[in-house]
């Protein structure tokens, strides 16, 4: 569930409370503050296919990312250790020395797991993002970053499995797997297991319009796959195009062409780099995941374009494409109520939210401040 959101006035802060560590803040915007395009990000033309558009963020200020090391990165190194709570011999150092790793009476948690950085680099973790293993498959609760050095992190998690809670092995593997936008925005932002689950189960939670054509992935097609086995229905079978009974691979690997075509130069090479995408479905500019160097996209890009593809199947085939002014209005600023979370020296999290837009931040303290991701989506409810 979401912390609680002190009261605020207009352009000043009035409150501040912490919780685990964490330093927490809510205010309002200043109305004086000008709307404008943050990075110095500009907007390429949009790759279209079918009823999905991606505008190809671009920037001449690319940031040094190369000290943050990711999820996926982590875990198959063996430099990052998730398990569920409980469990036996999992905290050790690189070296072999135990660490104490905390305990809860009952165990086993559906939305805690213990994860534990034992590399040298700070940890990246975004919203969505889904391990494998342990007693069911969970996903990231929330951005945030783990330092070097940390203790043994209880980490708020969200289910996409029903029906197993069993597994000889407490670890959990990296997945490569990032769900897709009508899942995250329930974890991101409504911070909800109910809501969570109902967007697995839904393929989308985006609205219909009247008179719309069918979507390609049904929730039938959605719910025979997840429960295609005996006591588990798992949400990385959405993926599967062979038991989705619809051609993922093929719709990303046209989507794939088509982007690397659309940002390269006259000789094939780069303009200037890429360092994120604002997502359009038919007409409805819905979604953008933006970096603070080309380096960072680049190690996400092939998980979140496969969970866009995703989204695209889910919802109607419209094949309208969305406006470019719609599309620039993703980068610029929100100026709605905000809410900031932080642990001092390491990061820095901010939600804006402004009608049914919300703005999500992640900000690095260090080795030097940066905002590592930028979310942008506009809300299905």
């Amino acid at each position: 569930m979401k912390h609680s959101i002190l009261n605020a006035v207009m352009g000043s802060l009035l409150g501040f409370s912490t919780l685990g560590g964490l330093a927490f803040v809510s205010a309002a915007p200043n109305p004086t503050t000008p709307s404008k395009s943050e990075g110095g990000w500009q907007l390429l033309e949009p790759v279209t296919y079918e009823n999905i558009s991606l505008f190809p963020v671009v920037t001449s200020f690319n940031q040094d990312t190369s000290p943050f090391i990711t999820l996926d990165e982590g875990l198959s190194s063996g430099d990052v250790i998730v398990s569920e709570q409980g469990s036996a011999g999992l905290a050790r150092t690189r070296d072999g020395r135990p660490i104490p790793t905390p305990q809860t009476a009952g165990g086993a948690s559906v939305n805690q797991l213990v994860l534990i950085n034992r590399s040298k680099r700070p940890l990246l973790l975004l919203a969505g993002e889904l391990v494998s293993g342990g007693k069911q498959d969970r996903i990231i609760g929330k951005d945030r970053i783990v330092p070097v050095g940390a203790p043994p992190l209880p980490l708020d998690v969200f289910c996409v499995e029903h029906g197993r809670w069993t597994g000889s092995n407490s670890q959990f593997v990296a997945s490569k797997t990032i769900v897709h936008p009508s899942v995250r925005e329930k974890a991101a932002v409504d911070q909800a297991q109910t809501e969570v689950w109902s967007a697995v189960r839904s393929g989308t939670t985006a609205a219909k319009p009247a008179s719309a054509p069918p979507p390609r992935m049904s929730m039938d097609n959605i719910t025979s796959a997840i429960s295609s086995e005996a006591h588990t229905e798992a949400y990385e079978k959405i993926y599967d195009s062979r038991a989705i009974g619809v051609p993922i691979d093929s719709f990303v690997e046209e989507l794939q062409k088509r982007f690397a075509k659309a940002v390269a130069g006259p000789n094939g090479e780069r303009r200037m780099p890429v360092v994120g995408v604002i997502v359009a479905y038919g007409g409805e500019v819905a979604w953008s995941d933006i970096f603070a160097s080309s380096d960072l996209f680049n190690r996400y890009w092939n998980k979140l374009l496969r969970s866009y593809a995703v989204e695209a199947l889910a919802r109607p085939t419209l094949r309208e494409v969305a406006s470019r002014d719609g599309a620039q209005d993703f980068l610029h600023r929100l100026k709605g109520r905000e809410v900031q979370e932080s642990e001092p020296g390491v990061y820095r999290w901010l939600e804006i939210t402004e009608g049914k837009l919300t703005q999500i931040e992640l900000d690095a303290l260090q080795p030097k401040p940066m905002t590592l991701h930028r979310l942008m989506l506009h809300r299905t409810s």
